[in-house]
């Protein structure tokens, strides 16, 4: 079994170390999994002891691609295990990642409760020298905040190091990102704890990017407001789009060839959701508040994202005249595809808005279905068939752009529909060959018709 070793090399460390990891979610799983891929010693600990039971048992507690088999490959070999004795795990563990959750409280604040219970368990336990990375997605200062709870709840002035090392692990393709970073973020101002984590990175044959504590937690929460920002932007050209009867996805080439602008997060939709995005821009935006500063642009990013899928709502409710009493099928339930999460998907966000209106709604999802029912209740007919979910419907939604709804026959959907209206949520659709079978597309920015072009004179050159 081989799995995906940086950008050339896959040999294991000549000094394997001991490494803790406190959380098992997302960021804290695939971390363990992966540096125990790379020859570390990796005890992965969470308080909560089903999850840790579940584990053991090899199985996980969400879908993310290629993860199930890194653990119980890592786990055959020896070198990755779970517990929920946190306190024993953390002295026997000179290295310790926290790698807990951080949610954003109602008034958008961020909670840092985790990160603080885990720094004091890490005080009182102390029993020699540590290095404690915080790997959580946290605000400016918080290394900081770490490195004083530590001392005050610790029985003796060991050294302690804290550094931060945020990630940038996108679901779905976590592992790959893991392995082959575009960068690593070390922030630290001791000369001993960045060695010892670019020793850690090392086999991955990354750059790696050294500041200071403070920097290091900027730089992740930068990177995704900053990637917020562009869905965010194309989704408001989109709307504009509409307005004048130009496609987005002409204009999206036609500036994403510009080097500066470059194609990546380019394409419009329902909008942005899941555990990081909407998070790390109200969490930036709420950071930058406390010291008084109006972050308005930041603001503006989540203000144009809610108001997306209220929009898609507005479609559906113009092109049925009235949602109450019409079936609606939603296909694509998670925030993305190729993960289970349904953290702040739209998808569950327009169900919603749809059942309040009293429509009817079934939906259909390849892996988030359970996901979302304990998010939805019962509420929503769900469906392991997407044709099964479709039949009877006035109108479909495709809500993510999960690989196998690109195959949809639409001429079996036509047959199956009651209406005819499709809402192409995602413009994964071909419009043309959604209207070749007596469908009505609605898009995201795209075009209602061709716009008649004048005449060229002798000799003009078309742009």
């Amino acid at each position: 079994m081989t799995f995906p070793q940086g950008n050339g090399s896959s040999a294991r460390p000549t000094d394997p170390k001991q490494i803790a990891i406190v959380g098992t979610g997302y960021v804290g799983l695939v971390t363990g999994a992966c540096f125990a891929e790379l020859g570390h010693y990796v005890l992965c600990l969470d308080n909560d002891a089903r999850k840790i039971g579940t584990l053991r048992l090899g199985e996980l507690p969400f879908f993310e691609p290629q993860l199930h088999e890194l653990v119980l490959h890592n786990r055959q070999a020896g070198r990755l295990n779970f517990s929920d004795d946190v306190a024993s795990g953390l002295r026997d563990n000179p290295i310790v990642f926290i790698a807990v959750g951080t949610p954003i409280l109602p008034n958008d604040g961020v909670d840092l409760s985790q990160v603080c219970d885990v720094a004091a368990t890490i005080g009182r336990e102390l029993n020699g020298p540590k290095l404690v990375v915080v790997k959580s997605t946290v605000p400016m200062e918080t290394g900081e905040m770490v490195a004083a709870i530590i001392a005050e709840n610790a029985p003796h002035p060991y050294n302690v190091e804290v550094a931060a090392n945020p990630e940038f692990l996108r679901e779905g393709s976590a592992v790959d990102d893991f392995m082959r970073p575009d960068r690593v973020v070390i922030g630290t101002r001791s000369e001993g704890a960045r060695r010892t984590l670019q020793a850690l990175y090392e086999p991955l044959e990354a750059p790696i990017v050294c500041t200071d504590v403070r920097t290091a937690e900027m730089i992740k929460y930068t990177a995704n407001s900053f990637l917020a920002t562009k869905i965010s932007f194309m989704n408001e050209v989109a709307n504009i789009c509409e307005l004048f009867n130009v496609d987005v996805k002409d204009v999206a080439h036609g500036i994403g060839l510009d080097q500066r602008i470059g194609t990546r997060f380019m394409q419009p939709g329902l909008g942005y959701g899941g555990s990081c995005f909407p998070k790390d821009v109200r969490g930036l935006e709420r950071t930058a508040d406390g010291r008084g500063y109006d972050a308005q642009l930041i603001r503006a990013v989540e203000s144009v994202n809610q108001a997306q899928v209220v929009r898609t709502y507005h479609k559906i409710e113009r092109a049925l005249g009235s949602v109450e009493g019409r079936r609606v099928c939603v296909l694509g339930l998670a925030f993305k595809p190729d993960t289970s999460d349904v953290r702040e998907a739209p998808a569950l966000r327009l169900i919603e808005m749809l059942t309040a209106a009293g429509a009817t709604v079934t939906a259909h999802d390849p892996i988030a279905i359970e996901v979302a029912r304990a998010n939805t209740g019962d509420g929503v007919k769900y469906s392991s068939d997407i044709y099964e979910a479709i039949s009877g419907c006035d109108v479909l939604v495709l809500a993510t752009e999960w690989e196998e709804y690109a195959g949809i026959d639409f001429q079996l959907l036509r047959r199956l529909m009651r209406s005819n209206v499709v809402v192409d949520g995602r413009n994964l659709f071909d419009p043309e060959k959604v209207a070749a079978e007596g469908l009505r597309y609605i898009g995201v920015g795209r075009q209602r018709e061709p716009v008649a072009l004048p005449e060229l004179d002798e000799g003009m050159i078309p742009i």
